[in-house]
């Protein structure tokens, strides 16, 4: 069977990123570097390598500097031309023409309600729901390792990973049914579950596959937790009416919505550098001793 393709990437970048403050009192914290790339430029190469032609950022107030990122910079590229640089770097970061799209989401309402600020844009095609706060290294990507699964299952897929039971508070949590490798059939799927109460210890780390039945949904929302608007919620109610699975990833997270998991990506990406690894590497060995 053949399902529609997945062309569409959302980017629910609109929150303030408070944990961060005071780095992010004038910065959008989707633009914290992990080594020396933007968060959001991993998240957008991600979808991207997937795929994804059609990329949507929903933005909040004082998001200018995201924005300028992936537009073309004259006065930058004029001076390294006229020095002699390279710009693989640069036009690395370049979208095509009409590529970006950026909607506003007013009001801080929770994760649904920004996914649902791109439903004129996603229309009636399913569509990816991507984190930059959730760094995935692997090979290949998080999302083309989903989109991979999807092209044989179709329906909704969700990130899955598997957390210390005494975290899954924090999460929106899977009920699991049958598993097929790495896919995992999704009976239920709630948010930060109070302790105690979760059926297993799958989080769902910021990745998602859905149908575009999902904005309907959405078109009347419900407060969940946190008093937010939760696409978690939303998501729920489409199980059991159309295909859904959790699919777990073969890779590396880093939590970069952390300020240690941050630290710990920079590190761990830092250390697997051929120009600057063996100096990091170097340094933390005495710091450490």
């Amino acid at each position: 069977m053949t399902f529609k393709p997945i062309r569409k990437a959302v980017f629910p970048v609109a929150g303030l990123g408070t944990r961060f403050l005071p780095a992010t009192k004038a910065m959008p914290k989707e633009m914290l570097t992990v080594v020396d790339k933007p968060l959001i430029q991993y998240a957008v190469e991600e979808a991207l390598e997937a795929g994804c032609d059609q990329i949507i950022f929903v933005t909040g107030r004082g998001k200018g500097a995201l924005e300028d990122h992936f537009d073309v910079s004259y006065e930058l590229e004029a001076t390294m031309k006229a020095r002699g640089k390279s710009m693989a770097l640069i036009e690395g970061i370049r979208q095509k023409p009409g590529s970006p799209v950026y909607v506003r989401q007013q009001e801080p309402l929770g994760l649904g309600h920004a996914v649902w600020c791109a439903r004129e844009i996603v229309g009636d095609e399913p569509f990816a729901v991507l984190l930059p706060d959730e760094l995935m290294v692997g090979e290949p990507g998080f999302l083309k390792q989903m989109v991979q699964a999807y092209e044989k299952v179709g329906g909704n897929l969700i990130g899955a990973l598997e957390v210390a039971p005494a975290e899954t508070d924090k999460y929106g949590i899977i009920t699991p049914g049958k598993v097929d490798g790495a896919l995992t059939e999704v009976l239920e799927v709630v948010e930060k579950p109070t302790k105690g109460t979760a059926k297993s210890n799958l989080m769902t780390p910021g990745r998602y596959i859905l149908q575009p039945e999902v904005m309907k949904i959405l078109d009347n929302p419900v407060t969940g937790a946190g008093g937010e608007i939760q696409l978690t919620d939303a998501m729920a109610q489409l199980i059991g009416k159309q295909p859904f699975h959790g699919y777990t990833f073969d890779g590396r997270r880093f939590d970069c919505g952390d300020k240690a998991g941050w630290v710990q990506a920079n590190l761990a990406l830092a250390l697997e550098r051929e120009d600057i690894g063996p100096a990091v590497r170097g340094f933390a060995q005495k710091l450490l001793a």
